[in-house]
C-alpha cells in the first residue's frame, strides 16, 4: 500500500472523518476534528500504522496532509 493511502487511512480513522472527506486538502485547525487533541490522536494512529515513534519536530511540523505524507516517508519501512 502506498504511503499516501496509509496516511489517508490514519486521517480518516483518527479524525473520525466521513468516507467522502477529501483528506488531501486538510490542514491543521482548518477542520473541526483536527484540533490539538485530534492531532495527538492522529499522531498515535500514524505511529501505529507505520510501527514508528515520531520525533517531536515531526509532530510539530505536521500541519497538512501533504506534510504528513512527507514526514511519514521517513518512517516507512517499505520504502
Amino acid at each position: 500500500m502506498l504511503i499516501r493511502d496509509r496516511v489517508a487511512e490514519a486521517f480518516h480513522e483518527a479524525l473520525d472523518l466521513a468516507d467522502d472527506v477529501d483528506v488531501t486538502v486538510l490542514t491543521y485547525r482548518e477542520h473541526p476534528n483536527w484540533t490539538s487533541l485530534g492531532h495527538m490522536v492522529l499522531v498515535a494512529a500514524l505511529e501505529e500504522k507505520f510501527d514508528a515513534m515520531l520525533e517531536s519536530d515531526d509532530i510539530l511540523e505536521m500541519s497538512s496532509f501533504d506534510k504528513a505524507v512527507e514526514i511519514m516517508g521517513k518512517y516507512d519501512g517499505d520504502a
